[in-house]
């Protein structure tokens, strides 16, 4: 089954911008030295140790496919037209907890501290879908440096933005928990692999896919991958997760991707790559055995 989507040069002809206009604006912003970008965005660079055995997915099923529970959490399509009112600039992430230099930080100061790269990366979903993303972004690891943490911090906390003005599925799930909350184990957030992401496909995060800044945790469920960040704080103990607290025995902390370890309602063996859903064998720690096994026992969950 082929999910439909629509893509995006799917309008009505009387929609286009017309050419001269189109091309009117862009000699403008050219002299002017403008972009749609942000100066520090401009230079991202593939980071060429990061291979995937796949092709990339589409741009259009990759940004119109995927979940944002606060956005909508009962459906996977069309959620970019639910966003509009959802305002990401100005943006900041404050960091906090058990470290030495608590800060806030708006996103140009951490889009000048960091250089970014592209990574493809493959990203699995706990249900069973997957893609394969080019991501624009910097390691978590210098950002925990930057702040210094504790020698008794061993674990790291994130925490979505709550506007439910903005993000419509907020007051459609009234039970859950708001604002969604995430954490890592330290050596976790450490991990070269862990990336905070500011783009995809070249581009700003669209705002359906966690803009202005998320991270992506490859080797994990894509729940694991928090979307629009505002809080990152530094704890001593495991902090809790929004999917653990409305369900622990389907959802645990560490949440890697195992195909041997079966989803209580659903087997995890095989994934189904949007757009087609062609189906392939789901890879333990989804392919990044090398980077990730040494940190784990085989016991967590």
């Amino acid at each position: 089954m082929r999910i439909r989507i629509p893509k995006g040069w799917e309008m009505r002809e009387q929609d286009a911008t017309p050419e001269a206009v189109f091309l009117n604006r862009r000699q403008l912003l050219a002299a002017a030295g403008l972009s749609t970008l942000p100066a520090w965005a401009q230079s991202a660079k593939r980071n060429e140790a990061f291979t995937l055995d796949r092709p990339i997915t589409e741009e259009w099923a990759a940004t119109g496919y995927n979940n944002f529970y606060e956005l909508n959490p009962y459906a996977k399509e069309g959620l970019a037209a639910l966003a509009t009112e959802f305002q990401i600039s100005p943006w900041s992430v404050e960091i906090t907890g058990q470290c030495n230099k608590p800060q806030k930080l708006d996103l140009d100061d951490i889009g000048k501290k960091f250089p970014l790269e592209e990574r493809l990366y493959r990203f699995r979903c706990v249900e069973r879908w997957a893609m394969a993303v080019p991501w624009t972004g910097f390691p978590l690891s210098l950002l925990i440096k930057l702040a210094e943490p504790k020698p008794v911090a061993k674990y790291v906390r994130f925490v979505t933005v709550n506007r439910p003005n903005q993000l419509p599925g907020m007051k459609q799930a009234t039970s859950y928990p708001w604002p969604y909350f995430e954490g890592l184990r330290m050596d976790e957030a450490m991990n070269p692999l862990t990336l905070v992401t500011t783009g995809m496909y070249g581009k700003p995060l669209p705002k359906q896919n966690g803009a202005p800044i998320r991270l992506v945790v490859p080797w994990k469920y894509g729940y694991k991958s928090i979307k629009s960040i505002v809080k990152i704080e530094f704890t001593s103990s495991e902090p809790p997760t929004l999917w653990n607290k409305l369900n622990a025995q389907e959802y645990g902390f560490y949440s890697n991707i195992d195909p041997k370890k079966p989803h209580p309602r659903w087997s995890q063996a095989i994934e189904q790559l949007i757009p087609t859903m062609q189906r392939k064998p789901t890879l333990l720690y989804n392919g990044y055995e090398q980077y990730v096994a040494s940190m784990y026992t085989g016991k967590e969950h």
